[in-house]
């Protein structure tokens, strides 16, 4: 008999703070999701509230119930990603994606855009290549993921080529210069209706193992030795930390505003933003919303801005 998990609190909420549109609202259908990937059945088990639930801080359990929830609900039938991998939280990342579109919808009558007429740049899509896939199943859109790591563009290449029908809505580039954002993979001539970034969070590699340890401690897992949802340097640190890293791409991006209707990026914390906001006032901004979300108890945002009128943005 395996032996109950404990994750140190009360049983998890049903997560009706996502997105309306979310398909992750409520509890996980572990039936439903062993039956899209048996290989799951595994890692399912009992926790200590008896509802039926994954060892979160197992990485193998947290990768293959990635893998059940893309096959379920995203009809992405292979999805692998190399071992140190961030491996990202399917609802949080969907939710990013709903809400862009509830943006792009606010320049269209509140009609929500759909099809491959809606252009979208990833910058640091990841071996995971997790955006482009919820948004492409979800509403049809086209996706350039960009990345500087040769081994995720290897990785997330071989998602996009073994699931079908991907390759001709999914593009990836290498940006061949890390200091740079939008230079050197946003082409003449090009148009995005959108752009979305999830940056690194940390500073330095020791923020980032700090950063670590809290969250085991709030979970209570300190007996755990692994990491669950990995992570490389590029992913989870860089000079400047996040405040930096989107202040680079506030002004890079003033170099590209005739090109994108909305800039956006995910910022995890709240006081980063009134640097953020300085700085676009500093290149000119003509709009700039902050879109709050939820994910059970933590709070995000992402932040968004234009330089284009709204006339023509439509």
């Amino acid at each position: 008999m395996k032996k109950p998990l404990s994750s140190g609190g009360a049983s998890p909420a049903v997560k009706n703070n996502l997105h309306p549109r979310s398909r992750h609202r409520g509890r996980y259908d572990f039936p439903a999701l062993c039956a899209a990937l048996p290989e799951l059945n595994e890692f399912v088990r009992r926790n200590e509230w008896g509802d039926l639930s994954v060892d979160f801080a197992d990485p193998r359990a947290v990768i293959c119930l990635n893998r059940a929830l893309l096959s379920q609900h995203y009809n992405v039938a292979h999805w692998q990603i190399p071992p140190g991998a961030l491996c990202p939280p399917v609802p949080g990342r969907a939710d990013y994606i709903h809400y862009l579109a509830d943006l792009l919808a606010a320049d269209g009558q509140n009609v929500i855009p759909r099809g491959p007429q809606v252009s979208v740049l990833d910058i640091g899509t990841g071996a995971s290549c997790i955006y482009p896939l919820i948004g492409q199943a979800e509403y049809g859109w086209r996706f350039t993921g960009t990345e500087t790591d040769p081994a995720s563009v290897k990785a997330a290449a071989a998602i996009v080529s073994a699931n079908p029908g991907l390759s001709t809505a999914i593009r990836l580039r290498t940006q061949p210069d890390p200091l740079h954002i939008f230079r050197g993979v946003i082409k003449k001539g090009e148009r995005y209706t959108a752009t979305l970034c999830n940056p690194p969070f940390h500073a330095s590699e020791q923020q980032a193992g700090e950063g670590a340890q809290r969250k085991r401690r709030n979970l209570g897992l300190e007996d755990k030795p692994a990491l669950n949802f990995g992570g490389t340097a590029g992913e989870l640190w860089c000079e400047g930390g996040e405040t930096g890293f989107i202040t680079r791409m506030i002004k890079e991006s003033a170099e590209f505003a005739s090109q994108v209707n909305w800039f956006t990026s995910l910022v995890s914390r709240k006081e980063n933003l009134k640097p953020l906001y300085q700085a676009l006032r500093d290149v000119g901004a003509r709009e700039v919303k902050t879109v709050e979300m939820a994910q059970g108890q933590k709070v995000s945002r992402f932040i968004a801005w234009t330089f284009l009128p709204a006339e023509k943005r439509k």
